[in-house]
């Protein structure tokens, strides 16, 4: 079997040298000529583990990637449309990795995959995982979302699992793709009030109300509302609202202990999926009049550069109302 993953950071050199020690032949696409050279050389870019998985190899050629049987989507959200309208793809699946919402269309990205190519058969692979867990082979639980053929569905399945890396099926694409988006910018919350200094009580309130703010923007938009409950939902956002490892929660920590989100995005250094996720995520629940305040606090902070500490005083005086209120 061989496969292509777009997308050499972090994510993506993660997911494929998990493949490789299934013997899955991987073929990693980055424009990072660093990346390339390392991974050619048989090298860990990033996660002292020392040698790569045999089997693993790079390109910077966007053309080597199509003929693969099974793409992996683990690019920056708002590039996957530049990538995918230059990619010429059949019958193929894709599997989505990525995690986010394009600024000015709103789409998940594998909206974006299908509306790019027509053709493919489109899943996505999101729950609590972060890259350097898998690359050190710790055990790991995901979710993989699709819409319709469970047998194909289940080719997937077998693809990716193993004894560390156990993959559940949900037929709920909308959720579980929704999920992994919706979370980086509670995430984001979760971060501001722990650098602000609140506390662990203010943290799982942020953590219990997020949650019910993502399920109430996905029934919306079509998902099931227990998917939120599941790995790609409270399991995901658990993890990246709580760990230093999450990148979305240390540039919310960063805020939150004075720093501008100039200086945040500066020093982190990488992709901050959230700061780009609340700009599309505030036009849609303002379009479709969803109420989501810790969305709309985060956007004031991040995108507006509204005064901190006036967004988390109007955000903490508003009026309590029914728990669980979708």
């Amino acid at each position: 079997m061989e496969v292509g993953i777009l997308g050499g950071g972090r994510w993506g050199t993660a997911l494929a040298m998990h493949l490789a020690r299934k013997g899955v032949r991987v073929l990693v696409y980055d424009v990072n000529e660093k990346v390339i050279e390392a991974v050619n050389s048989g090298k860990d870019p990033y996660f002292g583990t020392g040698t790569l998985p045999e089997g693993v190899r790079a390109t910077s050629r966007l053309k080597d990637m199509e003929g693969f049987p099974l793409l992996v989507c683990a690019l920056p959200t708002q590039v996957v449309r530049e990538v995918f309208s230059s990619l010429s793809l059949g019958k193929v699946k894709v599997v989505n990795a990525s995690k986010g919402l394009e600024v000015g269309t709103m789409r998940r990205v594998t909206q974006i995959i299908e509306e790019t190519n027509p053709d493919v058969e489109v899943f996505a692979l999101s729950g609590p995982s972060f890259a350097k867990e898998v690359a050190h082979s710790l055990p790991t639980a995901v979710a993989l979302g699709y819409k319709e053929g469970k047998e194909s569905a289940e080719e997937v399945q077998k693809l990716f699992s193993n004894t560390n890396f156990r993959v559940y099926l949900n037929p709920d694409l909308i959720g579980v793709e929704l999920g992994g988006a919706l979370k980086n910018v509670i995430a984001i919350a979760c971060g501001i009030s722990d650098g602000l200094g609140f506390g662990y009580n203010a943290r799982s309130a942020l953590i219990t109300r997020g949650l019910v703010e993502m399920a109430r923007i996905g029934v919306r938009l079509g998902a099931k509302r227990e998917t939120f409950f599941g790995l790609s939902g409270a399991g995901d956002l658990i993890l990246t609202a709580t760990s230093d490892l999450s990148r979305n929660r240390t540039f919310g920590l960063m805020l939150g202990r004075g720093l501008s989100p100039e200086e945040a995005f500066k020093k982190i250094g990488q992709v901050v999926e959230g700061a780009k996720t609340v700009e599309a995520l505030k036009e849609l629940t303002d379009k479709l009049d969803i109420y989501a305040p810790i969305t709309d606090a985060v956007f004031r902070t991040v995108v507006l550069g509204e005064d901190l500490h006036r967004v988390v005083r109007d955000l903490l005086l508003r009026s309590p109302g029914t728990e669980m209120d979708l």
